[in-house]
């Protein structure tokens, strides 16, 4: 029985995503946080859906809901857009649904009147986004851009419809829809033209609530939409810099080689610090963490920037032989006295070649490996004077 329901929920999934399904219940959420002052407009029946953004219709709204309950429809249409947001996965999107979740829940709380249906959707559809976090994970310019609009728009029905409910209490009154539109946007840019003025204490906060929160949420709106724009570049420059300055006495790979690799993960299991250099458009399976440059290994500038001067040794690990060398050879152009070069041979036949540009070490894992698998078949002993000759495969290792 259980497996049959994992089969059936497999099923689904594969049918509507995971994301999909909790945006539609987001989205259900704010519909339905949202019908008190809807069905109060639908009993007007409206001929078209036009007729559903009426000052007549609007004012109804207002009326049915009060103005003490915009926030009612502030969350219920900001639950719609997040909605969006958790289809494209976004991280703030989900944030943003737990945030208005919460909200919502405690406004069903406290006008439950003895019916806690609402509310204990909303608690059950929070613990359901809190148990799936690990769902929505992407930060982009499409999320900042999403937060940018559910701030501007909330704030913008939170002015019309303030502005259309304390009409009377403006000179002069504001009856409309354009009007009210107008001094909502005046009033959010804190341009403040002056033609239309509160004239009660109620209106006059209201305005002041609408100048606060409309500088509070155009700043807030540019940093969410330019932050992912800038913030990947800086941090890239900040870690850049930074590393920059803390390479000393490390060890240099070039190379994204499985040999390369393996290198990196047991000299950083040793506590070496590494700065690791791989050409670009070369795909690697280095960690996110790792201390890495993308350029070519080859040119004294890149060992530059990965501290070759204050090196201690800078491994050539490359799967070309001709890159090796020239690798030597620029590590020795600019590193320090101290700083010393390796140098992977892949093919035999190349050693002698690499040798000729004198490299501190250099070795073949063709001639080590050959070595030691004869010498293991045969039965003959070797120690650790031998493993050192054949993995540096010095000229003499032949004659041992």
């Amino acid at each position: 029985m259980h497996l049959r329901f994992r089969n059936r929920l497999k099923r689904f999934y594969a049918v509507l995503p995971l994301n999909w399904f909790l945006a539609l219940l987001v989205a259900l959420d704010g519909y339905l946080f949202l019908q008190p002052g809807l069905l109060a407009v639908r009993q007007a029946q409206p001929q078209s859906w036009l007729d559903w953004f009426t000052v007549d219709n609007l004012n109804l709204f207002l009326q049915s809901i009060g103005l003490v309950e915009i926030p009612r429809l502030m969350l219920g249409v900001g639950l719609q857009v997040m909605a969006i947001g958790l289809i494209l996965r976004a991280r703030i999107a989900w944030a943003f649904s737990l945030l208005l979740l919460v909200l919502t829940g405690t406004f069903a709380l406290w006008q439950a009147h003895g019916h806690f249906g609402m509310a204990i959707y909303t608690l059950v559809l929070v613990l359901v986004l809190v148990g799936y976090w690990r769902r929505f994970d992407r930060s982009s310019l499409a999320a900042g851009s999403l937060f940018a609009i559910l701030s501007i728009l909330s704030l913008l029905i939170y002015a019309v419809f303030g502005t259309l409910y304390l009409g009377e209490e403006f000179q002069p009154q504001v009856r409309d829809m354009a009007t009210a539109f107008y001094f909502s946007i005046v009033s959010m840019s804190t341009v403040g033209y002056g033609d239309i003025t509160p004239q009660t204490v109620s209106a006059r906060l209201f305005s002041a609530s609408i100048i606060i929160l409309g500088i509070t949420v155009f700043a807030t709106s540019i940093s969410a939409i330019v932050g992912p724009l800038i913030g990947g570049n800086l941090k890239r420059l900040v870690k850049g810099r930074l590393s920059n300055v803390m390479r000393k006495n490390h060890i240099i790979i070039a190379g994204a080689t499985p040999l390369a690799q393996s290198v990196y993960k047991g000299l950083r299991k040793r506590g070496n610090d590494v700065t690791v250099i791989v050409p670009a458009g070369v795909p690697h399976d280095y960690p996110a963490e790792t201390d890495l440059i993308v350029g070519d290994p080859s040119n004294s500038d890149t060992l530059g920037e990965a501290g070759a001067a204050k090196a201690q040794y800078v491994l050539a690990l490359r799967d070309d032989d001709a890159e090796n060398a020239f690798i030597v050879l620029a590590a020795k152009e600019v590193g320090g006295p101290a700083t010393k070069t390796v140098a992977l041979a892949n093919t035999s036949t190349h050693l002698q070649k690499i040798k000729s540009v004198k490299p501190d070490m250099v070795f073949s894992l063709q001639l080590l490996g050959g070595e030691i698998l004869s010498r293991t078949l045969s039965g003959e002993p070797f120690d650790s004077e031998l493993i050192t000759q054949l993995f540096f495969a010095r000229t003499d290792a032949a004659a041992s």
